[in-house]
């Protein structure tokens, strides 16, 4: 590569230009002093499943792959468990069905990494620009809604990916890739850049391919059909493209999304195709439909599996043995999903000897104070701030973000929220931005925009009266009431008709619409319905605006003003 061309790169790819990330294993791994990291060996050690920052520079964070699709064995949380004790580790499950250790001390990282990768786990390439932890649903193969078996083709892939040192570190950019054979899942996986759904043409069952999808986009139809045989192949076309012609320039336009964007999706096919070496079949039907899972579900051989529900994703060395221990009993299988919840397979009958310490089955959750990046310790916090009682009894799916990276999906659910820090109301102190009304188990929309910024201490009220009026709507589930009510209205309008309900403490149902509203039919609606209403300058945009700040400013009209809440830093 030329020195000029070179220069264009951006910085990660400067280094990878310099030294590949497997030749940097090779050649330095073992030598590295964990007290004095390189900007260099931070980029590298993520492809190894190590994390950390120069403004934090004696703690690590070491991420797990997802054992070929979210299996674990007793044996593994056995492990677990005795190195989260052996070292003082705060474990959390992640949103692709794995497991990170945080609290990881520079002394014991080298440790730490090797008892993990010597013990049938492996950290390799689950942080930096990789095929990222592959995920399906957590009942995948043993659904009631099950056509296709995912993990033997998950297998191939991570066969495929992990240790090449080829791909190691070396795509443009991380690609997360969600497939499932089954028409139900626990979760969504539009958010993937990859996502293979369950389709039928033809009378076979196969998958759709969906691409570039990312925390706050859907993946969009690539009207492709791939038979089960088909879809380690088309992987590996796939992954040599990215590589082959994804950009390595400007960082923050190099995922999967802005190749699409750039070049176009048909163009993005083609180069595909050219290495399939096989001509693409059009789509087959998506074959998706929306079920509520319950605490027990049965499954297709009529054993039941259990969802654990873990505190928001973290989970203790005791909760691992006493779940290892009951499954070894009872020859259960484990499996961690997506949801961030453990779950355990293949039970004789309903009931187990110990219970989840949340209500969490429904809510996706980052890694809150754990995470450098986050403004909103989002594990401790989400009791006091969340109705969560009224979340799990409605089945709502709620993804919370501690920032704007959006690793909690906040724009792939029912009701989405970013942790965020404003002066809007006051002193600068913490608050949400809140989303409402994806339609996500279709892949048909993203959540809009609520409000930009509820203050904590209004969070709880605002999300209740979110809820109520779903209540109030009559419909089964929260995406029936996007699909046919929220996502009707602008906006704007639904900020100021879920104010002015705050406001007058009332809870009026947003009325049903067979056709999206004019904003001057929208104007009559709100009139109708709040006879305090007042527009600022005829403009619902500044009204609300001004509305949010007399209703949530922190002076001394406010009744529900709280000193600033001292967070304690974990760190």
């Amino acid at each position: 590569m030329s020195e000029e061309l070179e220069k264009k790169l951006n910085k990660r790819e400067q280094y990878k230009a310099r030294m590949k990330p497997y030749d940097y294993y090779t050649k330095e791994f073992d030598t590295i002093d964990f007290d004095s990291l390189g900007e260099g060996d931070r980029y590298y050690l993520q492809d190894f499943g190590i994390f950390n920052t120069d403004f934090l520079e004696d703690e690590f964070t070491i991420r797990l792959r997802n054992g070929d699709g979210g299996h674990f064995s007793a044996k593994d949380f056995q492990f677990l468990a005795e190195l989260v004790e052996e070292y003082d580790l705060t474990l959390v499950i992640t949103a692709r069905a794995s497991f990170q250790l945080h609290d990881v001390y520079s002394d014991d990282v080298a440790k730490i990494w090797h008892k993990l990768n010597d013990n049938n786990l492996t950290t390799w390439q689950s942080f930096g620009d990789n095929i990222r932890n592959i995920v399906t649903d957590v009942y995948d193969g043993v659904s009631k809604y099950g056509h296709i078996e995912a993990h033997p083709i998950i297998k191939q892939m991570n066969d495929y990916i992990i240790k090449n040192p080829k791909y190691v570190g070396m795509l443009p950019r991380r690609v997360s890739i969600g497939i499932s054979g089954n028409s139900a899942n626990v979760n969504s996986f539009f958010a993937n850049d990859l996502y293979f759904a369950l389709a039928e043409k033809d009378n076979v069952y196969g998958f759709n391919v969906y691409m570039g999808g990312k925390n706050t986009e859907i993946s969009k139809d690539a009207d492709i059909f791939l038979r089960e045989e088909e879809v380690f192949d088309f992987f590996k076309a796939f992954v040599e493209t990215f590589y082959t012609h994804g950009s390595r320039f400007s960082r923050s336009k190099t995922r999967l999304f802005y190749m699409i964007e750039s070049m176009g999706l048909e163009k993005l096919k083609e180069l595909i195709e050219s290495v399939y070496n096989k001509k693409f079949v059009s789509a087959g039907k998506l074959q998706l439909e929306h079920v509520d899972f319950k605490e027990f579900e049965e499954l297709r051989d009529g054993s039941w599996g259990f969802c654990y529900q873990s505190d928001f994703g973290r989970i203790k060395a005791d909760e691992l043995r006493e779940l290892s221990d009951f499954v070894t009993q009872n020859s259960a299988q484990i499996r961690i999903g997506t949801d961030q919840n453990i779950y355990i397979l293949g039970l004789k009958d309903r009931s187990v000897p110990f219970s989840s310490p949340a209500l969490s089955s429904t809510i996706v959750a980052c890694a809150g104070n754990l995470c450098p990046y986050a403004v909103w310790s989002i594990k401790d916090e989400a009791h006091e701030y969340l109705p969560l009682e009224k979340i799990y009894n409605n089945r709502i799916k709620v993804g919370f973000s501690g920032c704007a990276k959006g690793c909690g999906r906040h724009r792939h659910t029912d009701i989405g929220l970013i942790g965020l820090k404003t002066n809007n109301f006051g002193a600068t102190d913490g608050g949400a931005r809140i989303f409402i009304g994806a339609e996500h188990d279709n892949g048909q929309s993203v959540a809009r925009q609520l409000f930009s910024m509820v203050p904590f201490v209004h969070l709880k009220a605002t999300v209740t009266l979110v809820i109520e009026l779903f209540e109030k709507s009559g419909y089964q589930n929260f995406q029936l009431y996007a699909h046919n009510i929220l996502n009707r209205y602008s906006e704007d309008f639904l900020a100021l008709w879920h104010l002015y309900n705050l406001k007058n403490k009332t809870s009026h149902p947003l009325p049903k619409q067979s056709t999206a509203l004019t904003q001057e039919e929208e104007t009559t609606l709100l009139h109708e319905h709040f006879e305090d209403l007042a527009l600022v300058e005829d403009d619902m945009k500044k009204s609300v605006s001004t509305m949010v700040k007399e209703l949530w400013t922190v002076a001394g009209e406010d009744p529900h003003y709280k000193p600033p809440i001292e967070r304690t830093n974990f760190r």
